[in-house]
């Protein structure tokens, strides 16, 4: 059995994808010359037992370590340029989305499933890292598309990325590394050594180092930011202790420590007007409009007025320029201009053992994986910055009330702590902003980063340790019967997740109005806590488990099914709150906010009577799934096959809104049924290898995210989708090697689906009136039920009592049939109630008017894919090769959220990668020279569109700029 094992092994690490032909010597084809002709063996385990790729009637694809550096496909986000249907993109928060077949990530929140399952060596991971590594020492990744309901079932239902490490080798020493140089002084190197101790033991140290400088130029202080420090390393142990037993043992670590950038940029169609910040049909190279943001609004001179404090305190009008106003946006993708610089650190431990016993008839596998992972990012909010002698003005009148001369010692006392803790230094010194501190200490606890520009930054951390256990027993029966039954439990928690937005404007409104109101109020001089904004989750867990099972039965020597059920079991608790400038804090309390006096006008639960200061929320969910495949041998090199599967992914808990806003607290389980069919083929004695595959899905509740009240929340659709695939490899004789894939994907939303779009609340309406709400920085709409013009009317009315102006209209290049205006939302709601009447019947909706999205593409689903991958292998007498090899992608249009239109399109991208390897004999060593994206496109991925109250601009996620560089390596 020993011997079985050792066979599986060496195919298994044999197994190659596409261009891994190159590997092979002189020698090797003149020893086996009946073979020239032939593919090599791509042997996968997505049915949970190693498997030809051409005999498992599933869609997969893979790729083992030496096709990996033949595509110079290095980390998650590469694998999309050569796969059918398959797109990756980073995202807002830390994290990232592979979508399959237009199913992504697309739910944005703690307690969210990824909807593509990542594996490791079989086992679930969660809020992995892997996506931001470089692959290094691996026997294979195997990419799984379409939902995987029962052998790797938690959550799949767009699929399975599955990497398989590189595990001892028995057999003999083994040792290999290399070096590589590029452009961006980018220094990466990779090790791996073997050692075989005695016949039963075995140790495997592998290991990267990658260190670069920055893709982004930053014109403020004409630095590099965006680069790369980062290494990894991993260890594995193999024992055999007697001919049917492996027991296998992998500990593995990440570190990155450095200035990566989470967003690429930020575009915006300015709004000249300040009601939305953005407008609606392009993204240019802009900034949004400062007005139409909640610090811009809640800092507004006619805000304060309208609330009885001196006018004289705004740090700029509404109606007049705003403080991006002579900001200029660098007109390139790469290129910034801002004062704070990226931090970005993360880590991740991983523990696994396994040991697999084979009985004979039957087989026993037990798997634990241990995993804790960190993550800890701050960039500039806006990539920009305020020009502060826009504030001036309001700062030299809140120097003047900190002067007990010229008001007097007693309310002087309520601003001198405001004073000195954002204007330490007086009006024309430095801007001190809160810190984002875990104890949520800010500027007024002596917790600043101070500037001579104002700052604004966000933060995204997060801690998680998760743990699994999975067994699986399997039989091997003679006979047309056989069967496969397992377990997993999965445990994970959460003891941090916070993102915050800190701005000098917040600290200045937190203290304004703070003093003014303890002033008003006699009460101890205070602000208002928190002095930056912050959702934060103090605690999640998921406890998981799924019993499953399939059966085989060979139905002829040609015709097999397979069924298998699983049942999914999840169960999911939190606790969490959302703040901002929500309750008074005494200056003088310099310690946790939250122990303030006046803390009980704080509720963070307002579903739950009584004041709470975190929200608690339990949901479990469970469902059945599984799959029926019937798959026909027509000839040894021809299989069709057809399947049914039922895929099921867990709802979750919405995060508390500040402000309050009609949101479900929870949000539904996912339920998706697939149909498939397939067929699998190789040509022309192995000169031709053919896939294809036709599939329709229908999916009931399909979670997408939202922006509202500046958090992500979820809410459910449903869709249809159906495609095809072709994956292709071209073999005109040894030398040449082609692989060629192509993918259509329609992926729309099914029935009837009512949502507000928040770049358009008024839906298009030219009679509806889009209203920037001064007091939180939402949106909401005016309608009424009169003649045309009746909603303007009314909310010119309403705002002449409260010195705002009427409605205007947006810039006919806009995007906007509604008219615009600044007014307070709630007033207009309880006005309309009391005289909307005489304006024909007045409705105020927020966050706006509801549109049908029946028909619109789902986001991140490309509707063509195609790659294209040439090389050929020159052979010399001395036994050395050269191999040059070229590929090409192509990702067609696609939009990066539900709502589509032209602001929305990413637009179609090409990336291209070169290299040419010099191959010593056997292999013992090589030099090569790449470039990678040739044509150096800024390719989009993917968009994130922010809230109404940050202005409504857009970041975007690119692919790398150009690399190109020299690499060299050894093999012993």
């Amino acid at each position: 059995m020993r011997v079985k094992a050792t066979l599986l092994a060496g195919i298994c690490g044999s197994a190659i994808a596409f261009p891994a032909f190159a590997q092979e010597t002189a020698s090797d084809a003149n020893a086996q010359p009946e073979r020239r002709q032939y593919a090599d063996e791509i042997v996968v385990t997505a049915q949970r037992q190693a498997q030809s790729l051409q005999a498992v009637p599933i869609a997969v694809s893979a790729f083992t370590s030496e096709a990996l550096e033949s595509q110079q496909i290095e980390n998650a986000s590469d694998l999309q340029l050569t796969l059918p249907n398959v797109s990756f993109t980073k995202s807002n928060f830390t994290s990232s989305s592979f979508t399959i077949r237009g199913i992504g990530d697309l739910c944005v929140g703690v307690s969210c499933d990824s909807a593509t399952a990542i594996h490791l060596n079989g086992a679930p991971l969660f809020g992995t890292r892997l996506f931001e590594t470089e692959y290094f020492d691996l026997e294979r990744i195997e990419v799984l598309r379409g939902p995987q309901g029962t052998l790797f079932g938690r959550n799949a239902t767009s699929g399975v990325v599955n990497v398989v490490s590189a595990k001892p080798d028995l057999s003999g020493f083994g040792a290999k590394a290399e070096f590589e140089y590029g452009n961006y002084n980018s220094i990466k190197g990779k090790a791996m050594i073997n050692v075989p101790i005695g016949e039963t033991i075995g140790v495997r140290l592998a290991g990267f180092y990658l260190n670069r400088d920055g893709y982004t130029e930053n014109l403020f202080d004409n630095t590099d930011i965006d680069g790369r420090d980062m290494y990894a390393v991993r260890g594995s142990l193999r024992f055999e202790p007697g001919p049917d037993t492996t027991i296998d043992l992998m500990g593995y670590y990440f570190r990155e420590n450095d200035d990566r950038m989470r967003i690429q940029k930020q575009q915006c169609q300015r709004d000249p007007t300040g009601v939305v910040g953005c407008l609606n049909t392009r993204r240019d190279f802009d900034m949004t409009n400062a007005n139409s943001t909640f610090t811009g609004t809640l800092s507004s001179s006619e805000f304060l007025a309208i609330n009885g404090l001196p006018a004289g305190f705004g740090l700029g009008s509404l109606y007049g320029p705003d403080a991006f106003s002579n900001f200029q946006e660098p007109q390139d993708v790469r290129v910034v201009s801002t004062p704070f610089t990226p931090e970005y650190f993360a880590d991740e431990l991983q523990v696994q053992a396994s040991i697999d016993h084979d009985f004979g008839p039957m087989k026993v596998g037990l798997t634990g994986t241990y995993q804790k992972t960190k993550v800890d990012s701050r960039q500039d909010y806006n990539l920009g910055f305020a020009d502060r002698s826009f504030y001036a003005p309001a700062l030299n009148q809140l120097a003047a009330f900190a002067n007990p001369l010229v008001v007097g010692a007693p309310t002087a006392a309520y601003f001198q702590p405001f004073v000195a803790g954002i204007i330490p230094g007086g009006p024309s010194g430095p801007l001190c902003t809160s810190d984002t501190s875990l104890d949520n200490r800010g500027s007024f606890e002596g917790n600043s980063i101070c500037s001579d520009v104002p700052l604004q930054y966000d933060r995204s951390n997060q801690d998680q340790e998760s743990w699994t256990a999975e067994a699986i027993l399997s039989s091997d029966l003679d006979g047309p019967f056989n069967f496969l039954l397992g377990g997993i439990y999965a445990n994970s928690k959460v003891s941090e997740n916070s993102y915050y937005v800190n701005s000098f404007a917040i600290d200045y409104i937190a203290g304004l109005l703070g003093s003014f109101t303890s002033l008003g109020g006699g009460l101890q001089p205070s602000y208002l806590a928190s002095s930056f904004y912050r959702n934060n989750t103090l605690d999640f867990e998921l406890k998981s488990y799924g019993l499953f099972g399939e059966v085989y039965f060979d139905i002829s020597d040609r015709l097999k099914l397979t069924g298998g059920l699983r049942y999914n079991n999840d169960k999911k608790s939190i606790e969490a709150r959302t703040a901002l400038a929500a309750f008074l804090n005494p200056y003088s309390n310099d310690g946790d906010p939250y122990a303030s006096p006046y803390v009980g006008s704080f509720d963070a639960d307002p579903g739950t009577p009584g004041n709470q200061l975190t929200q608690q929320r339990s949901v479990g969910f469970d469902a059945i799934t599984g799959r029926a495949v019937l798959d026909f041998q027509m000839t040894p090199d021809n299989l069709v096959y057809a399947s049914y599967s039922r895929g099921y992914k867990s709802g979750g808990i919405n995060p508390p809104l500040s402000p309050i806003f009609d949101v479900a607290e929870s949000f539904g389980k996912e339920k998706i049924d697939a149909f498939e069919i397939g067929s699998k083929n190789t040509f022309a004695n192995g000169a031709l290898q053919l896939n294809a595959t036709a599939f329709y899905y229908k999916y009931k509740g399909l979670q997408l995210s939202r922006i509202i009240a500046r958090t992500s929340v979820n809410d459910t659709i449903d869709a249809n989708i159906w495609g095809v695939e072709l994956e292709s490899i071209i073999r005109p004789d040894y030398n040449w090697l082609i692989n060629m894939n192509f993918s259509y994907l329609n992926a729309e939303v099914a029935g009837d689906q009512f949502f507000s779009d928040p770049r358009d609340p008024g839906a298009g309406d030219a009679d509806a009136v889009i209203i920037k709400d001064i007091t939180n920085g939402a949106l909401c709409s005016v309608q009424s039920g009169g003649a045309s013009g009746s909603a303007d009317a009314f909310v010119a009315a309403i705002n002449g009592g409260l010195g705002l102006r009427a409605p205007g209209e947006f810039p006919s290049d806009g995007g906007l049939a509604s008219s615009g205006a600044f007014s307070i939302c709630s007033v207009l709601a309880a006005q309309g109630a009391a005289i909307g009447a005489a304006f024909g019947g007045i409705t105020v909706l927020s966050p706006g008017v509801q549109t049908n999205l029946k028909g619109n593409k789902l986001p991140q689903a490309p509707e063509m894919k195609a790659s294209v991958g040439v090389q050929y292998t020159s052979e010399f007498d001395n036994g050395m090769t050269l191999v040059p090899r070229f590929d090409i992608a192509f990702t067609g249009e696609q939009f990066g959220n539900v709502f589509n239109g032209n602001v929305n399109r990413i637009k179609p991208f090409v990336q291209a990668n070169a290299q040419i390897q010099l191959n010593g004999p056997d292999n013992r060593w090589f030099v090569r020279g790449f470039v990678q994206n040739v044509f150096d496109s800024n390719s989009t991925t993917g968009l994130y569109v922010t809230d109404a109250s940050s202005g409504l601009f857009s970041n975007i996620f690119t692919l790398d700029p150009r690399r190109y560089g020299i690499g060299v390596g050894v093999e012993f």
